[in-house]
Parts: C-alpha cells; structure tokens; sequence
C-alpha cells in the first residue's frame, strides 16, 4: 500500500498567481479560446466510423486541440482517438456504466474536463472580443430611453 508523498489531486491547487508559485516557476499554458485551427491528423485506430470521424474533427477544433498539437503532446492523440471511440459508445442508450466512468477518465486525460485543465496546468484564454461584442449589442439592442418609458394614466 502506497505512503505518504503527495498524490494526483489532493491538497488545493497551486495559485498560478501567488508570489510562491511565481518562484517555483508554476504558470499555466493558456489555450486559445476561439480553439484550434490547423488540420486535424488523421485518426490512428483502425476502422472508423463516420460519426468518430465526426467528433474527431470536433475534437481538433477545440482550444486542448492546440496543446495537442505540439509535438511535444504528440504521444496524446491515441488517448484523443479513445476517448472519441468511447464518446461516441456513450451515445448508445444501453452503454453499461463502466463505459462512462472511462469516458470521463479519457475526458481528464485530455484535458477536457475542469479537472483535466488544470492537472495538464492549461487555461482557456477569456475571449474578451466576444465579450465586448455581446455588451455591445446588449447595449445596442436596449434603444433610447424614449423607447423604454411608458404612458401612465392620472387617477
């Protein structure tokens, strides 16, 4: 039996912004928010199926895709293809449990969980043009303020 020692999740999280993880030299990779844009590759188990094909092209668009991409990350893109295989098991109505318990691990393994972000040490960037264009025609939309007054009868 394992012990003592520090284990995979346990104990708070580093503060990629305290002075102490500063020192120790913790940052977080950040990820594109808008996701990734290059070619997804091509998908290394045998014999896919349309709809793998399909989540695998979703996969590769998403903001992990660009840490996946590196050719330092390059060993993860099986562990992509599983988790896109049993994904799409999941799918089935009639999936056994266990099947699920895997997807989530896969989904942790990838990064595509909160959990699985912040163990591989990423972050999604915050797109903040698309948040200042949803304020905007927030804004926009509301009219003048003639337009928001109502005619009130006296007594």
């Amino acid at each position: 039996m394992a012990r003592g020692g520090a284990r995979n999740r346990s104990g708070p999280r580093p503060d990629p912004e305290s002075f102490r993880s500063e020192s120790r030299g913790y940052t977080l990779q950040t990820l594109p928010a808008e996701g990734y844009s290059g070619p997804a590759p091509v998908f290394p188990l045998p014999d896919p199926s349309e709809r793998e094909l399909d989540v695998w092209e979703w996969a590769w668009s998403t903001p992990q895709a660009a840490a996946w991409a590196l050719p330092s990350e390059s060993w993860r893109h099986r562990t992509v293809a599983l988790w896109v295989r049993t994904s799409v098991r999941v799918e089935d109505p009639d999936v056994p449990a266990s099947v699920l318990a895997q997807l989530h691990r896969f989904a942790d393994q990838i990064g595509l969980t909160t959990a699985g972000l912040a163990e591989m040490g990423w972050r999604v960037a915050v797109d903040e043009t698309a948040e200042a264009r949803e304020v905007k025609s927030s804004a926009s939309s509301s009219g003048s303020s003639r337009d928001r007054m109502k005619v009130v009868k006296s007594g």
